[in-house]
């Protein structure tokens, strides 16, 4: 897969969540980090995506905000 997203991250899918229209899907990071996305359910219909599965997150935005705590 070629792509020109820069932020791609290899992880595994740690659940799928179905909805009429669109699927929740949280995938977890090798450091146990999780990131949530919402996509269309036909999407993930497409992928055929299922817990454990190894995926590539890619992380494609506009923004990006950080955070300190103080």
């Amino acid at each position: 897969m070629k792509l020109s997203a820069r932020n791609q991250l290899r992880s595994k899918v740690k659940s799928v969540k179905l909805g009429s229209i669109m699927a929740e899907v949280v995938v977890e990071l090798a450091d146990g980090q999780q990131i949530v996305s919402a996509i269309t359910r036909s999407s993930a219909e497409a992928l055929e995506l299922k817990e454990g599965d190894e995926v590539v997150t890619i992380i494609k935005s506009t923004e990006v905000m950080i955070a300190r705590d103080e």
